[in-house]
């Protein structure tokens, strides 16, 4: 097994059981409709995810000396809220997609009704999570609250995602499809190394060293799933592959080609790593998952 493989699995198992603990339990039969959206929220975040967004908050915690699991919470926020926008995402008004990680997605599953009510109560519950968290001060905590935030707003990835909509059909153009890919993922993948930065009270540099290295991985990672539309299978995805094309979405290889857009994501990975030259070694898990990022086939 490798380094990589061995400390994602490790660090995955510690969020999933965090997560558990953090959502509200399902009813069973003849559930009240209180436990029908909690059986809904449950679904989304238990659907396999890679647990990217926590892992990376636990990493960078790791990496500035943060102790013990301290920022378990705030990772779980991360993951709570990229659910919620995943089910929302996924709505006929959005991507109109049927499968989500090899299942059907929410609204195919509980109705469109109670999937946005899911992915709201999702969005609701990171914020509530992390300001009950007991083991942080208060002032790490407003500061963990105010990133969620804005790395996920209108300034954000909510303002990405209307952006994407906005140009739909648009002529292909290279400011338009980076603003998007930097709203709408570069900046939330950016805020899980820096909530995991915030929680562990750190300073100023290694905060931005961090920021920079977040930014340009987002970038990488947005930039390999628009490839993966292109040349991955629905197997492998676990969702249908080439509807941007049909949507007329603007994606990086759509603006650059493919190769082109290949070459960015493999700079940008490299640009993420050298971000995190003041670490020295201690950076491994972090330049690593640069590198897996740019190289993941789903």
């Amino acid at each position: 097994m490798s380094f990589l493989t061995e400390y994602l699995d490790a660090r995955r198992a510690l969020v999933e059981e965090a997560l558990d603990r953090c959502l509200p339990s399902a009813g069973g039969a003849g559930a009240s409709s209180e436990d029908r959206l909690h059986e809904a929220m449950r679904y989304s975040v238990f659907s396999g995810g890679k647990r990217l967004r926590p892992i990376l908050a636990l990493s960078a915690f790791e990496l500035v000396g943060g102790a013990d699991d301290g920022v378990l919470v705030p990772a779980c926020a991360l993951e709570l809220i990229h659910t919620y926008s995943l089910i929302h995402d996924d709505l006929p008004a959005m991507d109109d997609d049927d499968e989500r990680r090899g299942r059907p997605t929410s609204h195919r599953v509980f109705g469109e009704a109670l999937a946005i009510l899911a992915g709201d109560a999702l969005l609701t519950l990171a914020f509530e999570v992390v300001a009950g968290d007991e083991r942080l001060a208060p002032e790490r905590k407003v500061a963990v609250i105010r990133e969620l935030a804005e790395a996920n707003g209108s300034r954000g990835m909510v303002g990405g995602q209307a952006a994407d909509i906005a140009m739909e059909g648009a002529p292909p153009d290279l400011a338009s499809i980076t603003l998007i890919h930097t709203r709408k993922t570069a900046l939330p993948l950016a805020a899980s190394v820096r909530v995991g930065a915030l929680a562990a009270g750190a300073g100023a540099d290694d905060v931005a060293a961090l920021t920079a290295y977040g930014r340009a991985a987002g970038l990488a990672f947005q930039i390999r799933d628009d490839l993966l539309d292109v040349t991955g299978s629905a197997d492998e995805m676990g969702k249908a592959v080439r509807k941007d094309v049909a949507r007329g979405k603007l994606t990086y290889p759509g603006v650059v080609g493919a190769e082109a857009a290949e070459r960015e994501a493999r700079r940008l990975a490299d640009q993420a790593v050298a971000a995190l030259d003041r670490f020295g070694a201690t950076a491994r898990p972090l330049t690593e998952i640069a590198r897996y990022i740019v190289e993941r086939r789903r």
